[in-house]
């Protein structure tokens, strides 16, 4: 039977309380990305006031990382119908948007905050955060899994979890319930599950 450990985190954005659980100390049973990189340790954080008051890591870390979620948020997929939305993100997870100069309304996932992180070159980096229904993990808007470290207790991702998300770069189409199967939200990249096998983390 797998281990499990929680880090508990504070309040969410327009919401209670919120566990974030890694299965044992296996973070590629669940990876998005391919091949995450090198893992690293990383803080994850509501708000950018929280991150600030922790002290944890630099303040100019936490406004940088701030920003980067903000942005992922902008550029987050789109989905035709809430329920589509919450297929991936869960009940209460999406919330209805409009895009500029009129061009309609869709749904879009509620991000659950932001992580921190130092970089392999000594930088530090953030994306932004939310949680993926289909299997209750957490992850960065790249496809990064955030897990936690049973044996030190320490909050790990993937370097590669820093990236900016692969939808930048794709059409900013409205998804529907054919492409949520075929794609699902953030990180585009192929998973480890849906390849058949656990293909590791660095470090």
């Amino acid at each position: 039977m797998k281990r499990t450990r929680k880090l508990t985190l504070t309040t969410l954005m327009a919401a209670g309380g919120v566990s974030l659980t890694a299965c044992g100390d296996n973070p590629a049973d669940n990876v998005r990305i391919e091949n995450p990189g090198k893992s690293v340790d990383a803080w994850a954080y509501a708000s950018l006031q929280e991150c600030k008051d922790k002290n944890e890591v630099p303040d100019d870390a936490c406004v940088k990382a701030d920003a980067a979620a903000k942005e992922d948020e902008a550029k987050s997929p789109k989905y035709d119908q809430q329920a589509t939305c919450e297929e991936v993100y869960g009940p209460g997870q999406c919330v209805p948007r409009s895009q500029a100069n009129g061009g309609g309304s869709f749904w879009g996932p509620l991000m659950t905050g932001f992580i921190v992180g130092q970089m392999l070159d000594g930088g530090w980096g953030g994306r932004g955060m939310y949680r993926d229904w289909r299997d209750g993990g957490f992850y960065t808007s790249s496809g990064g899994r955030v897990w936690t470290d049973y044996s030190s207790g320490r909050t790990r991702v993937g370097s590669r979890g820093f990236d900016a998300p692969d939808v930048y770069n794709a059409p900013q189409k409205v998804r529907t319930r054919s492409s949520v199967i075929s794609r699902g939200g953030f990180g585009g990249r192929m998973s480890a599950r849906s390849s058949g096998g656990s293909r590791g983390w660095g470090g």
